[in-house]
């Protein structure tokens, strides 16, 4: 058995991601960092759609995972939100299998100060879960899915009103093709556009069929679209969104979602938390 067996499995993406980012410029938006991956390692849909308990795919989740590693290893920047960016020392790494695993050793002493499991440490070992660092992400999705139909549409009516569209309205009825509501998003004093959306609150993962359906009924009805899910969208679904020669549409997945709550603080009360600076105390001693 090889080191890198040895570890968690999503040790295995630690290259891939830093490689994915390179190869986008230096940055790039999560969905934008898992094409590419999926692109480079040749994952076909099935793999990348396998789902875990919570409802995000297991693909996503090893990731995000790897992401959560390189960050703490100082190898991408955490600062920006809903971007991951390669810090100077991310764009000249390159690890072997060796490498990654002694990388995710280093990291994972650092918040594992006993040898008590607590609750990040089995949710590494299961490959289940984010850290307790992010896990109000893992609360708000888990009240995301346990809404009832129309709380999710009015949940979504507030955030697009957060986010600056006017007059968003809830219509969605038997026969309307599946759309949910409409929203004028002025863009200046001259420019505005109609928009309608459509929400969907489950665990899976939206399909080329649902957006060129949504397409369909929208067509002559408003001048874009935005499909916001709980879920995932396929690769094929994200190139059949912006296909050519057809009005684009915006596809909010699971993750962008969560991403505009914590943009907003939407339901969310922040918090401030402090480190000790150890070196601060030196002359006292």
């Amino acid at each position: 058995m090889s080191n890198l067996q040895k570890g968690p499995q999503f040790v295995r993406y630690f290259q891939p991601v830093l490689d994915a980012l390179i190869g986008l410029g230096g940055s790039g938006r999560p969905e934008e960092v898992e094409d590419m991956i999926a692109e480079q390692l040749g994952l076909g849909e099935e793999e990348r759609n396998e789902q875990i308990p919570s409802g995000q795919s297991r693909f996503s989740n090893k990731v995000n995972w790897a992401r959560f590693y390189l960050v703490r290893a100082g190898l991408i920047d955490s600062s920006t939100r809903g971007v991951w960016n390669l810090t100077e020392k991310g764009r000249t790494t390159k690890l072997t299998p060796d490498e990654a695993l002694n990388l995710f050793n280093q990291v994972h002493k650092q918040f594992s100060t006993d040898r008590k499991k607590s609750k990040t440490e089995k949710a590494i070992e299961d490959d289940t879960s984010l850290p307790e660092s992010v896990d109000h992400r893992l609360a708000l999705m888990s009240i995301f899915t346990s809404l009832p139909a129309d709380g999710f549409e009015r949940l979504c009516q507030r955030l697009l009103r957060e986010s600056g569209f006017e007059k968003v309205q809830i219509t969605g009825k038997s026969g309307d093709g599946g759309l949910d509501g409409i929203g004028i998003l002025q863009v200046n004093a001259f420019v505005s556009f109609k928009v309608l959306f459509q929400c969907k609150r489950y665990l899976g993962s939206v399909t080329p069929s649902q957006v060129r359906d949504f397409r369909g009924a929208m067509m002559g009805r408003a001048d874009k679209g935005i499909i916001l899910t709980t879920g995932t969208f396929t690769a094929d679904a994200r190139k059949e969104a912006v296909r050519d020669g057809v009005p684009p549409i915006e596809l909010v997945d699971g993750e962008k979602l969560l991403d505009m709550f914590e943009e907003l603080e939407l339901g969310l009360k922040p918090k401030k938390a402090y480190d000790v600076d150890v070196s601060f105390f030196e002359e006292f001693k």
